[in-house]
C-alpha cells in the first residue's frame, strides 16, 4: 500500500494542488504549482519532491483503497503531466557533464509520470537525456541504448518485473555486462531483491537518489 507523505516531507503547497487534483481542476493545479510555486521563488526540486510526488502517491493509495475511480486516478495524473511539462521551462541546470542517460518505462508500464522527473532531475544535473516514455518495447530501448552511457529504467507493479529483467538483459547483452542500469519505481518497494538479482542500481521513487546513484556510476 502506497504510504502517506511524512509530516516533514510536506509542503504549504501540497494540500492545495492535491484538491485541485481531486477536483479535476487543471488551471487551478498549474496556478498553485507555477503562480504559487515558481513565481513566488519555490525551487523547481522542491515542487517537485514536496508537492507533485507525495500528491500522486496520495492519489495511488485512495486509488487502491477505491476511495476514488479509476478516471479520477487517470484525470489527476494528466493533471501532473501536464503540470510537469510546464515546470520544465523553469529548471535549474548545472553545466553538462558530458553524459547522455536514456530513461524509459518497461513495456507495459503506462504510468510515466516518475519517470519524467527523474529524466528531469537528470537534465538538471546537467546529464543529456532522452526520454522515452511509457510502455517502451524491450527492441526500441536497446536501439536507443546503442548511444547511452546510462539506462533509467521505470516500472511501477510486480507484473512489470519479466519485462523489466528481460530488457536489462537485452540491453547488457548488447552494450556489455558492465553497462550501467538504474530501475526506479514502486516495483523496486515491491520486489527490493530485483535490484541485487539483476546487478542494477535500485533507487525507488526519489528523482534526487537516482542522479546520486548515476553520478556514482559514471563518476561525474
Amino acid at each position: 500500500m502506497t504510504k502517506r507523505p511524512p509530516p516533514l516531507f510536506r509542503h504549504e503547497l501540497l494540500q492545495p494542488y492535491l484538491e485541485a487534483q481531486l477536483a479535476g481542476d487543471y488551471r487551478k493545479a498549474l496556478e498553485v504549482a507555477i503562480d504559487q510555486g515558481v513565481h513566488a521563488g519555490v525551487a523547481v526540486p522542491d515542487l517537485h519532491l514536496r508537492v507533485v510526488q507525495p500528491a500522486q502517491h496520495e492519489i495511488g493509495r485512495l486509488w487502491q483503497e477505491n476511495r476514488i475511480s479509476v478516471a479520477q486516478e487517470h484525470l489527476a495524473t494528466s493533471i501532473s503531466q501536464l503540470v510537469v511539462s510546464h515546470l520544465y521551462q523553469h529548471m535549474p541546470r548545472e553545466r553538462p557533464n558530458g553524459k547522455r542517460a536514456l530513461v524509459a518505462c518497461v513495456e507495459g508500464e503506462q504510468h510515466d509520470v516518475g519517470a519524467r522527473m527523474g529524466a528531469d532531475f537528470l537534465e538538471m544535473a546537467g546529464f543529456e537525456v532522452r526520454f522515452l516514455g511509457a510502455n517502451v518495447p524491450v527492441d526500441a530501448i536497446v536501439l536507443e541504448a546503442a548511444s547511452a552511457d546510462l539506462l533509467g529504467l521505470s516500472a511501477s507493479m510486480l507484473s512489470h518485473a519479466p519485462a523489466l529483467t528481460a530488457t536489462v538483459k537485452a540491453v547488457r547483452q548488447a552494450k556489455g555486462g558492465g553497462f550501467p542500469v538504474v530501475v526506479g519505481g514502486n516495483l523496486v518497494n515491491w520486489a527490493p531483491e530485483l535490484g541485487a538479482a539483476l546487478k542494477v542500481a535500485a533507487v525507488g521513487t526519489c528523482a534526487a537518489e537516482l542522479v546520486a546513484r548515476c553520478r556514482s556510476r559514471l563518476r561525474c
